[in-house]
């Protein structure tokens, strides 16, 4: 059975314009709020447009890389799917500004970036496009400056029997 609504109940015309109106203007409020995030993506943009692991450690504020058993990286060995290969991100460390996912033969070596802060936990997955075998790097970009790194090889095959 279905209810159906008396004619009475109906919106008038005038009655929905006022609504669209309200919420135009409502988007409109909640576009602008969130503008200091498409800026922070624009302040990015140098990093994902660097085409060196230093370069874009450097672009996305970090200093020389230095290796540390405080990041780790999770990786496949091997993949069969380049398409999607699933990474994660890790490290305990206090002070995490940001956790970055760095593919070294890519085109663009910087394939994610993760803003921390004290709040979130620095522990974060995502799957990535690989062209073909590199290696893959967990970077975490400290609040003192520091720029601590973890490295996987991780090899891409097609019918994904490594040979």
């Amino acid at each position: 059975m279905i209810a159906q609504v008396p004619q009475s109940a109906a919106l008038p015309e005038s009655g929905r314009r006022e609504i669209l109106r309200h919420a135009l203007a409502l988007g409109g409020l909640l576009a602008a709020a969130g503008y200091p995030q498409y800026a922070l993506a624009n302040a990015s943009k140098a990093a994902f447009d660097a085409r060196t692991l230093d370069e874009a450690v450097k672009a996305a504020g970090g200093a020389r890389m230095v290796e540390s058993k405080d990041v780790t990286l999770t990786a496949p060995d091997v993949t069969e799917n380049g398409a999607a290969v699933p990474l994660g991100v890790a490290t305990a460390l206090p002070g995490v500004r940001q956790m970055l996912v760095l593919v070294e033969k890519n085109p663009s070596p910087l394939a994610a970036i993760f803003r921390g802060s004290d709040a979130v936990d620095a522990n974060f997955t995502v799957r990535v496009k690989m062209g073909q075998t590199s290696p893959v790097y967990a970077v975490a970009l400290m609040a003192d400056g520091r720029a601590l790194w973890a490295r996987r090889e991780v090899q891409v095959t097609v019918g994904g029997c490594g040979v």
